[in-house]
């Protein structure tokens, strides 16, 4: 495989569905959004890296040596000193572009002030309505999958990836802390063992959680090296060879162009007479 034929795209499978895609151990696409707004990023020595809002109000956390498996954890606050007013968190293996999609929204919410970086969501409102998060699943064919006491679940088609809206009173402390957070989205053949998951506490602003719903729905595959096993799950996970793209026809009016810079110039009869045996140059060919 020649690696300069796949220089637009960084990949030479596609993974589809694009949830059975996983991390690619790149921070850099879901740090971009907010590092291009000025925040402050630090860094400590085990490699851990936070990024801090300049109002000090949210924060995020990249902790490959954090104490468990949330790797990101992005956090609120209403008072930069006081607990948090709502938390994200995306495990190890969640693929970069979901978390992506979150800092992308997160760094739009931020840019329009604290009404909407902390939006609470509300049920019956027109912008602020959780359930808005769920309409880019069931457009994309996941369904209602069961009504359990305490639980709404929607589930995709081939039953591989779930997200969990759990009703009722949480304690907010343990929303931030385990996977027993008012939403779960997840990833594999079940939410007690997923391949990866994500949770938010109950007040996450409805637009970033629908924008990670409308990416993880988005029917385009994501692109990752077959080599590159843990880039996806392979015994789940369909995937496609990336071809090199083939260049377009040419216009008519290419074809025209391509004839006339072709087309030797008229040489005054005296330099090459018409019976002399001398051959004239080699008209340069077309660069490649």
């Amino acid at each position: 495989m020649e690696s300069d034929l796949f220089t637009d795209i960084d990949g030479d499978v596609y993974v589809s569905p694009r949830y059975l895609a996983s991390t690619t151990g790149t921070g850099d696409p879901a740090l971009t959004p907010l590092l291009d707004l000025g925040w402050d990023l630090q860094h400590d020595d085990l490699g851990n890296v936070y990024v801090t809002a300049p109002d000090r109000r949210v924060r995020l956390g990249y902790l490959p040596e954090g104490e468990d498996d949330g790797l990101w954890r992005i956090n609120a606050y209403k008072d930069p000193f006081g607990p948090p007013t709502w938390g994200a968190c995306f495990n190890d293996s969640a693929p970069e572009e979901v978390v992506a999609a979150f800092t992308t929204a997160l760094a739009t919410a931020y840019e329009q002030g604290q009404d909407a970086y902390l939006a609470r969501p509300v049920s019956g409102t027109d912008e602020h309505d959780p359930f808005l998060a769920i309409v880019p699943l069931l457009k994309q064919g996941w369904e209602i999958d069961r009504l359990r006491s305490g639980v709404f679940e929607v589930q995709a088609p081939d039953g591989l990836a779930g997200m969990e809206c759990t009703t009722g009173d949480l304690d907010p402390e343990t929303e931030l802390t385990t996977r027993d957070a008012r939403w779960q989205l997840w990833a594999g053949k079940s939410i007690d063992r997923p391949a990866w998951y994500a949770t938010a506490s109950t007040d996450t602003p409805v637009a970033l959680l629908t924008a990670v719903t409308q990416c993880v729905s988005d029917p385009a595959p994501l692109p990752r090296w077959r080599q590159d096993t843990l880039s996806y799950f392979k015994d789940m996970a369909r995937l496609t060879p990336i071809l090199p793209s083939q260049p377009s026809a040419p216009t008519p009016l290419d074809v025209q162009r391509a004839a006339t810079s072709r087309r030797p110039t008229a040489l005054p009869a005296s330099s090459v007479p018409r019976w002399s045996t001398t051959s004239r140059p080699a008209l340069p060919g077309p660069r490649r």
